[in-house]
């Protein structure tokens, strides 16, 4: 099945599509300037989109028995659904914004409808660093995953949730994940198809947030791509305040990133009230700043990888 997808002026294909693929060793997806390979699991069964770009102008295609879904959704998940109509006055607001907008005006959101897609690289994202993450994400991806439909060698599909949530502890332990996590991934996997079903970005993110281990964090990170909510901000990442901080104000530190339960780090604090002259928009601002400016200077070494997938 087949749609062409007629694209914005300054369209940003990769840039907009990066939430979709984590780096290029995704087992689920591929992701070039003009090309997207996304395996995914839909209502209708399993999927692949197959994105190219040409000009300005976008072919879908869609592979398996998910393919009419994928193919409907197509625009949504491309971001052509994402309204930056008065973005440009808003922006107005502050130089940096103003000029970040002017370099990467054809950044969108994505808006996906597949709200555990994201779910799972994001709770194995809790409290470690990246390339962690990443390594167990591309682990459960393999051990639970099968092959996309389609044409692409290697693609797989992401994990059944209900296989996620009928498995284990033990299972996740050589894949690298401690029982904190597994039992937290094992409890969204559990209420997915609940999960899936929330209307908007609001109601979805009450639902979460109701689950024990998932907190504004986590649920800002899957909410935002899978309904391409523009004021998803996230409160609590390790890097985001100090580098919009950085961004609008010059300062190397936003303060602090202490925290306690029912209380902001100061860094968090910080952030947010740069951000409050663009409620509405406070996630879209925070994806510019991220692309478009530099980041603040590191002062002390990086997180060390860990494994106890061994032990």
């Amino acid at each position: 099945m087949r749609t062409v997808l007629e694209l914005p002026a300054h369209y940003d294909f990769a840039g907009t599509l990066a939430p979709l693929c984590l780096g290029r060793a995704d087992p689920a997806a591929r992701l070039s300037h003009t090309e997207l390979w996304w395996a995914v699991r839909t209502p209708d069964g399993p999927a692949t989109l197959h994105l190219r770009r040409n000009g300005d102008t976008a072919e879908a295609t869609g592979y398996g028995a998910g393919a009419g879904w994928v193919i409907e959704a197509a625009d949504a998940i491309a971001g052509l659904h994402d309204d930056v109509r008065g973005f440009a006055t808003l922006a107005d607001r502050h130089p940096v914004v103003r000029r970040a907008w002017h370099d990467r005006p054809g950044l969108r959101m994505t808006r996906t409808g597949r709200l555990f897609t994201h779910l799972l690289p994001t709770v194995l994202a809790q409290k470690v660093s990246g390339k962690e993450a990443f390594r167990s994400y591309a682990k459960i991806v393999r051990h639970f995953g099968e092959p996309a439909p389609g044409p692409l060698d290697g693609l797989l599909l992401p994990p059944d949730p209900a296989r996620i949530a009928a498995s284990p502890y033990w299972v996740f332990h050589p894949l690298g994940v401690e029982q904190k996590r597994a039992d937290t991934l094992r409890r969204v996997a559990a209420v997915a198809d609940r999960l899936e079903a929330a209307p908007d970005p609001a109601t979805a993110t009450a639902r979460l947030t109701c689950l024990p281990g998932v907190g504004d964090w986590t649920a800002a990170e899957a909410v935002r791509p899978a309904y391409g909510d523009p004021d998803a901000v996230t409160v609590g990442d390790y890097n985001i305040p100090h580098h919009v901080g950085y961004a609008l104000t010059g300062a190397a530190r936003a303060g602090s990133r202490e925290s306690a339960p029912g209380r902001i780090s100061e860094a968090d604090a910080r952030m947010l009230e740069l951000l409050e002259p663009f409620a509405g928009q406070r996630a879209r601002v925070v994806q510019l700043l991220m692309a478009a400016t530099p980041a603040p200077p590191r002062f002390g070494p990086r997180m060390p990888l860990r494994s106890f997938a061994r032990f």
